[in-house]
């Protein structure tokens, strides 16, 4: 009989113990799947990740559900993108100023940024496109991450410096898959104006029926101007995205299509959120280089 006492003390023990571990973890929250995928591998398990949006959720259009609030109120640190990407979410963050709050894009240099006289910004928020942008995300989260749990400083460092190379590997891959695709043909159409930063990195025309922002819908003389174009450079394929509805997509095919010319659907690209969890698309690596491959395979 004591024995067995003896024995449940010391399980209990080393479950309270086990508590106190989980609870000295710091609780993250993070909006975007980019943002969530990155301070994951960061964090590694010094840290609790709870990502608010999930695979093809528009950031654009997402409002916070009641146990949205209670996570970012129960959270050390928030970790958003910022650049009013997640417009819906602005005032959920206001009423939490003693948070600590980290809006990524907004700490990028703005002399490098794409502007917008039609966004509330004035910078494209879709700035993740932009391996060297992200890259500065993973140094800032790391740092943020250090200055509130100081102990495990070495995991934080080793874990970004490990995927700061395994980005730097990523940008070398795509270059090397673009070069595949001739010059004349490096004309990307998408649903909405989401890859103005890519295009930038790697030398594509970037053209998006809706503009920077979902919230706004394309009009017919969208379409039919975006149609003109389409025939006038005689581009092979146009691509849905993930997180925006197909139907624009799908208008302005039937558009082109209607005077003669014949455009295809490329496939489906990741632009504002990421693929499924526990699939290769579903992280930031993964989703980067299927985008890239499925573009460069339908304009070839």
């Amino acid at each position: 009989m004591k024995k067995i006492f003896l024995v449940i003390i010391v399980l209990s023990f080393f479950s309270c113990k086990e508590n106190e571990k989980k609870s000295d973890k710091i609780k993250v929250v993070t909006t975007t799947t980019m943002i969530t995928d990155l301070v994951s591998i960061i964090g590694g398990d010094a840290i609790e990740v709870n990502g608010l949006m999930g695979a093809g959720v528009d950031p654009h259009l997402y409002k916070a559900s009641e146990g949205d609030v209670t996570k970012l109120f129960e959270a050390d640190i928030i970790f958003y993108n910022g650049l009013h990407l997640e417009g819906k979410l602005v005032e959920v963050f206001q009423k939490m100023k003693q948070k600590k709050q980290i809006a990524l894009a907004d700490n990028l240099p703005s002399d490098k940024l794409i502007g917008s006289e039609y966004f509330a910004s004035n910078y494209d928020p879709h700035v993740w496109f932009d391996i060297s942008f992200f890259k500065l995300f993973a140094e800032q989260v790391t740092q943020t991450l250090i200055s509130e749990d100081p102990k495990n400083k070495l995991l934080f460092i080793e874990n970004s410096k490990e995927f700061i190379e395994k980005l730097n590997e990523l940008e070398n891959k795509l270059t090397l898959l673009i070069k595949q695709l001739p010059e004349e043909k490096r004309i990307l159409v998408t649903a909405h104006d989401a890859f103005n930063y890519f295009g930038a990195s790697f030398g594509f025309q970037v053209l998006g029926l809706q503009g920077l922002s979902t919230a706004t819908e394309a009009g017919v003389q969208d379409v039919q101007k975006l149609s003109e174009f389409i025939i006038t450079n005689k581009v092979k394929a146009i691509f849905v995205e993930s997180s925006v509805p197909k139907k624009t997509i799908e208008a302005l095919t039937e558009a082109v299509n209607s005077k003669g010319y014949h455009v295809e659907i490329g496939g489906s690209l990741y632009s504002d959120a990421l693929g499924n969890k526990g699939t290769i698309e579903g992280t930031y690596l993964g989703m980067y280089e299927h985008n890239v491959s499925t573009i460069v395979n339908a304009l070839k």
